[in-house]
């Protein structure tokens, strides 16, 4: 479960790389340093970085992930072996990798491209159709429908997820264009915090934990980190300008110069001939 956790909040690193890689947006260093404070905060939220210090005992650690979660001090074999890796930790990385480039590929679209968001994500359902029909002619959960109906064990109450995801398609694909997916990284992290916010209010039993307050006040932190800090140019970059800026003035001081010497010359040839003039006059 922890390493699950983990490895599943790289996501917002994925995309900040992914975004780099196809459209060259760079990030400066703080605003590195604010999407680990970001990945800090959903591992605060989920339960993986404990409050109360533990992470730094060497228990913590070696007792595995089902040690952590059930209390007991014998470590889970079965994560030692190559299954954990094959069939655990590399199908997440590459899921975290996927849903990173996945989110700049259409922020490209979106940005670059200059796509209407609401097309977009038209085009995105279709996709998402495809697939699903594909997978009700193969799977299992396609075979209890065909034998069922589709509409078995329907209520009213079905169509309010229905509705409400579709709605937040429509939203992400707004925020994509007009925020980038890296911005859509934070409003995931400060959605736990709300659905937590969310669950207090209509559970009475329920109170706000002090995981989800303190990873409220990372999410916090690391979106002010993020957008107070932009990336600017190098500073070989800016010597270019600069020196560019500079070869601009002196070409307009060195025009300026020529037309003060044209106007003192045409003002002296002036002077000269009047005086000619008048010498002319006075021998008459």
């Amino acid at each position: 479960a922890i390493t699950y956790n983990v490895l599943n909040q790289t996501k917002t690193l994925s995309a900040a790389f992914c975004c780099y890689l196809l459209m060259g947006k760079k990030q400066s260093t703080m605003q590195m340093m604010s999407l680990l404070v970001l990945l800090s905060a959903a591992l605060v939220m989920e339960g993986v970085i404990p409050l109360d210090g533990s992470i730094f005992l060497p228990s913590y650690w070696m007792g595995g992930d089902e040690s952590n979660i059930n209390g007991n001090d014998t470590a889970d074999d079965a994560t030692l072996s190559p299954r954990h890796f094959s069939h655990g930790v590399l199908p997440i990385m590459a899921a975290s990798f996927l849903s990173g480039l996945a989110g700049a590929i259409t922020q490209k679209s979106l940005q670059v491209g200059n796509r209407n968001a609401l097309l977009f994500t038209v085009e995105l359902c279709v996709a998402s159709l495809l697939l699903l029909l594909a997978s009700f002619v193969t799977s299992d959960d396609g075979l209890q429908i065909r034998q069922r109906g589709f509409f078995s064990d329907w209520s009213y109450s079905t169509i309010i997820p229905i509705l409400t995801n579709s709605a937040g398609g429509i939203l992400v694909g707004l925020v994509i264009k007009y925020a980038g997916t890296v911005r859509k990284g934070f409003a995931l992290i400060f959605g736990i915090l709300l659905s937590g916010l969310v669950q207090t209010a209509l559970d009475e039993d329920r109170s706000l934990s002090g995981e989800e307050v303190a990873g409220g006040v990372l999410a916090a932190l690391s979106l002010w980190m993020h957008a107070t800090n932009p990336y600017v140019q190098q500073e070989q970059q800016r010597k270019r300008q600069k020196a560019g800026e500079e070869r601009i003035r002196i070409s307009e001081e060195g025009a300026t110069a020529t037309k003060v010497m044209a106007t003192s010359k045409a003002t002296s040839n002036g002077t000269s001939k009047v005086a000619r003039g008048r010498k002319s006059r006075k021998e008459d």
